[in-house]
């Protein structure tokens, strides 16, 4: 048993499924994913020599009808709605798949409105098409963000409950990235520290901010490409981050992280979290 959810930026949602009005045939695309592969030749070589692949944008198909039982009109009414919802002009929408006992989620946009055949058109049904392009390709855990659900559903905390009398000690803990690729990480200080530095011990890889942090300041670091950010209480705190810095992800399976700062605090506290990244069903 299968269905989708589609629900755009202004919160409005279709679910195809198993059951009227909006049924759902078919849906390719949720498993397979294309590669790109980077090589190169050197003269007089015979073959070519593999450098690296990354992945390409993930297309989705969704095939399915629209049935209503005794009312025409109804028909029209969920066209209009499903031409709402997958709006491209209203960005990318979220697709949350449920397919047997698991459920992950993906970001998309349609490549075109829905397509409502007239060939597949009664008084009492219509078929529909939609075509939909993943840019990044990766199916994520669904969570929550919020510190309630950030260590059940893929985070971590990090209490420091330091003697006072340490002006640097380091505090490890063990982050698992169950997923099958590497998964950028999103970190949250609150204050106070000074030059406060979260390492993935993993990979030898620091993030370090040159910047003294109050009692309830708030510092936070994203590390997605091309999401990435440093704030300090919302204002951009790009330029205290250190050049010895890489914005660091989660490497799959076991990963230890380590916190330093150079004015420990019973009251400093520090999040990690995380999605994790699936390359299909």
């Amino acid at each position: 048993m299968s269905n989708i959810k589609i629900t755009n930026t202004n919160g409005e949602s279709i679910t195809l499924g198993n059951e009227a009005p909006l049924f759902l045939e078919r849906i390719d695309g949720v498993g397979r994913l294309g590669v790109e592969l980077e090589n190169q030749k050197s003269p007089d070589q015979d073959g070519i020599t593999y450098v690296k692949n990354t992945f390409s944008s993930r297309d989705i198909s969704i095939e399915g009808i629209i049935i209503s039982r005794n009312n025409p009109d109804e028909i029209l009414t969920l066209r209009r709605k499903m031409q709402r919802v997958l709006n491209p002009k209203l960005g990318q929408v979220t697709i949350r798949y449920k397919y047997k006992e698991s459920t992950k989620e993906i970001k998309a946009i349609v490549e075109s409105t829905p397509s409502f055949p007239s060939a597949g058109r009664g008084l009492f049904y219509q078929k529909y098409l939609i075509n939909l392009i993943c840019h990044s390709p990766f199916w994520l855990e669904t969570y929550y963000e919020s510190s309630e659900m950030s260590y059940i559903m893929g985070g971590l905390k990090f209490n420091l409950k330091l003697p006072s009398k340490f002006s640097s000690r380091g505090f490890k803990r063990k982050a698992v990235n169950s997923g099958d690729v590497d998964t950028p990480v999103k970190i949250e200080f609150i204050g106070p520290a000074t030059n406060p530095t979260v390492t993935n011990e993993t990979t030898g890889e620091i993030i370090k901010v040159n910047r003294e942090l109050g009692e309830g300041d708030v510092l936070s670091i994203c590390t997605s490409f091309g999401e990435k950010y440093v704030r300090i209480n919302g204002e951009n705190a790009f330029h205290y981050i250190d050049l010895d810095s890489s914005f660091w992800s989660l490497l799959p399976g076991e990963n230890i992280l380590s916190y330093k700062s150079n004015n420990d605090s019973i009251n400093t506290r520090v999040k990690a979290i995380w999605r994790n990244r699936y390359i299909g069903f």
